[in-house]
């Protein structure tokens, strides 16, 4: 890789976070200040000095108080699925993060990740559902409503701090990571503080995740990703199992906020790979993939930046599917017909 790019690897910052280390201890005082302005503003809002924007149909918020990727995206895909299945007609809006969007847009299957973001190409393709992106999600959601009039429920993707868009339902996601050291960014890799989490309607944890919170008594749902089989990049009609890749020199590529969770993924279906790990919504060149072996392994949110390069081995794409106990869709709907929680 060229060193111009090493730098874009994962690791970093989330290794010191993992605990209360001397180096972080230097930015303790920061964190304070940063907490105190999440706060403040977090008042504002409730006291009713800045105002958000409500709209005539329910909204579902999917986040996190943490930084990095805890699988939110299959997370919104699995609640856009479940819900259409259940009659209602979702719409998606995300900020489009890490892509170049000036003004507020819909996201299109074969939209370029670049210009709207690896997530939010992802949630078009798999969510069945209409997607918009814009740093105002808000006015994203307000736009998607004016397209779509049939859309009943808004999922907005990593907009627990947005809170410019008023919401009926909160949803904090963790993974196995959860909050690290405890600390308010940038000595540690919080967002808001954990107690943020005694406003939230429901906490789910990714694998094996544990909760940071218990003593605030938020119902608790978990979520595994299950996989199956692989498809080819640029063609999903072609697809192989693991069975079919042993024995090969196979390399997993990974850019996604935990690699680690795609790797012991392989791991666990019985293949042998070098792992190559990258930060979250890296953007990739051909150089960066230029291996010598039979394949490459990927995930579905790297895939959406990879087919857009010429590369010298096939790409073989792993999709996940979210799986939540008990069901949180069940959840969702009481919550937003008003009915009473069983």
């Amino acid at each position: 890789m060229p060193p111009s790019r090493r730098n874009a690897k994962s690791g970093g910052l989330a290794a010191l976070w993992q605990r209360r280390g001397p180096l972080v201890c230097l930015l303790f005082p920061f964190s304070l200040l940063f907490a105190a302005l999440v706060g403040l503003r977090r008042a504002l809002y409730r006291v009713g000095l800045l105002q958000p924007r409500r709209l005539p149909v329910a909204v579902v918020v999917v986040g996190n108080i943490s930084v990095g990727g805890t699988g939110k995206t299959p997370l919104v895909i699995h609640l856009a699925q479940s819900l259409r299945a259940s009659g209602r007609h979702p719409g998606i809006v995300s900020r489009g993060y890490r892509g170049d969007v000036r003004q507020i847009q819909e996201v299109a299957p074969d939209a370029d990740p670049g210009v709207a973001g690896d997530e939010p190409v992802l949630l078009a393709r798999r969510g069945g559902c209409p997607v918009f992106v814009g740093r105002n999600r808000a006015a994203a959601a307000c736009a998607l409503l004016a397209a779509y009039p049939e859309c009943d429920v808004i999922l907005a993707d990593d907009g627990l701090q947005h809170y410019r868009l008023a919401r009926d339902v909160e949803i904090a996601l963790f993974d196995e990571r959860g909050v690290m050291n405890g600390w308010c960014l940038p000595a540690g890799p919080l967002r808001e503080p954990v107690s943020r989490l005694a406003r939230v309607d429901a906490v789910v944890l990714n694998g094996t995740a544990v909760s940071p919170a218990p003593a605030f008594s938020r119902p608790v749902f978990l979520m595994r990703l299950l996989a199956v089989s692989f498809h080819r990049l640029g063609d999903a009609r072609i697809a192989c199992s693991a069975a079919d890749l042993a024995g090969m020199k196979l390399h997993a590529v990974a850019g996604i906020g935990a690699p680690q969770r795609f790797f012991d993924q392989l791991s666990r279906m019985g293949l042998s790979f070098v792992e190559h790990s990258f930060a979250d919504h890296y953007t990739f060149c051909a150089e960066d993939l230029a291996f010598s072996g039979d394949a490459i392994l990927t995930t579905e949110k790297d895939a959406v930046k990879l087919a857009r390069l010429s590369l010298s081995l096939p790409v073989w794409v792993l999709p996940v599917t979210a799986e939540v106990s008990p069901d949180l869709v069940a959840f969702v709907l009481e919550k937003i017909d008003g009915r009473p929680l069983a």
